[in-house]
């Protein structure tokens, strides 16, 4: 089957509307902020997608049935790159993790009335949600078989226990996907379920909220306690002992969105460093008629058009299913993570003093923003890793007489 990079001229117009959205709306509202959205009211976020609605593009990735537009993967990459380009523009639209992958699990795994209660108020931005599987050392990180949490079966229901930390977006959250072991011992490659837990649960408790690099997440990153939370059988999300693959689900596509957002933010960085390169002069000329600055600026459009590329072809793996997808989006995501580091780092470098600026100019807070990517949804090492294991695998030989697996 030829891959299809062609984007629908009504895609294509939406990814228009979101960049002019963005443009006029969001920027004015990151700018007043300083793209510090930690502690930031529900106010700013129900404003910012009240304007979404008005303009017309709100809520992209959602299906139709639930309000949204129905994308793709593939028009997602354009429109959530266009969202991207302002570290608000993703909040604004609705298509800003957590929720938005909790969306898309949620839309695939969840029952009906699971579907009703959680899904519905979510892409309408009626609540915000999180995803609690990340866990202190020696719990799961990167390595989620070191999970920790459990869900012991009571009377009607299912009792969790456990601690959990960094999970985005908690606090003020309506509902958490927990990820809690119910078989096996740390280490051990299954034996996790997802559950749903209802803000206000007495068994569910926040800790602290992190400070941390990163401030443009809504509601930032918080730590968790879980003692004796009690949840019924009928917030049980997926199969019992088959979390870790249910979670795929959402870890895969999760994964390109956050290089798709990024990926604008990449975007606006280079466009500031090519405006000071055109008009700051230097030792007698232009910044951007110096060879060094142009390497530099030659070198992040190189990465931004291979990032967006990488990010297409996977997107499109993904839509069509294919096999190769998972070994893609390792390698899309360790590729566009540090890639977007390198554009944001070279505009600082041109922009100079400029560039450091929190007031004057938005590279600082970029900067600041882009550095975590590299660890987020796994880090660049731990895809290494899952990328050579993959494919070496064809390639092993048969020890002792048995085949390798």
């Amino acid at each position: 089957m030829p891959i299809q990079f062609d984007v629908d001229p009504a895609v294509a117009q939406l990814a228009a509307s979101t960049a002019e959205f963005v443009r006029e709306v969001v920027i004015p509202a990151e700018r007043e902020c300083g793209g510090s959205v930690h502690d930031a009211p529900e106010d700013l976020r129900r404003t910012l997608q009240k304007a979404a609605r008005e303009a017309g593009v709100f809520a992209p990735h959602v299906p139709t049935r639930w309000g949204g537009h129905g994308l793709d993967l593939r028009g997602q990459a354009v429109v959530f790159e266009a969202a991207g380009y302002s570290l608000l523009g993703p909040l604004a639209l609705n298509c800003a993790a957590p929720d938005e992958g909790n969306m898309h699990l949620l839309e695939k795994l969840a029952t009906e009335e699971q579907q009703q209660k959680y899904l519905r108020p979510l892409a309408a931005g009626d609540t915000r949600s999180c995803f609690a599987m990340t866990e202190p050392a020696p719990g799961a990180g990167a390595d989620p078989r070191s999970l920790r949490t459990t869900a012991t079966r009571v009377p009607g229901g299912w009792r969790i226990d456990g601690h959990k930390w960094f999970i985005t977006g908690a606090d003020g959250a309506g509902f958490a996907i927990v990820m809690a072991r119910t078989s096996g011992s740390p280490g051990d490659p299954g034996g996790a379920t997802m559950f749903l837990v209802d803000a206000g649960n007495p068994g569910m408790r926040i800790v602290r909220n992190i400070e941390t690099l990163d401030e443009s997440l809504f509601a930032g990153h918080s730590e968790i306690v879980f003692e004796e939370c009690v949840v019924g059988e009928e917030q049980l999300l997926g199969v019992v002992d088959h979390g870790f693959e249910g979670a795929q689900i959402r870890l895969g596509p999760a994964r390109m969105t956050h290089c798709m957002r990024w990926l604008g933010a990449a975007r606006r960085a280079q466009d500031v460093a090519l405006e000071r390169a055109g008009s700051r002069m230097a030792f007698g000329s232009a910044l951007g008629d110096l060879g060094m600055v142009q390497q530099m600026l030659a070198d992040s459009e190189i990465d931004i058009e291979a990032s967006r590329a990488l990010i297409l072809r996977t997107a499109w793996e993904l839509d069509t299913g294919s096999a190769a997808a998972s070994q893609l989006t390792s390698v899309s995501k360790t590729f566009v993570a540090e890639a977007v580091n390198r554009v944001v780092d070279r505009a600082v470098q041109i922009c100079g003093a400029l560039g450091i600026s929190t007031a004057d100019a938005p590279l600082a807070r970029l900067y600041r923003e882009v550095r975590p990517f590299r660890i987020y949804d796994g880090p660049s090492e731990t895809h290494r890793f899952a990328i050579a294991r993959r494919a070496v695998r064809p390639y092993r030989q048969p020890r002792n007489g048995a085949v390798d697996s």
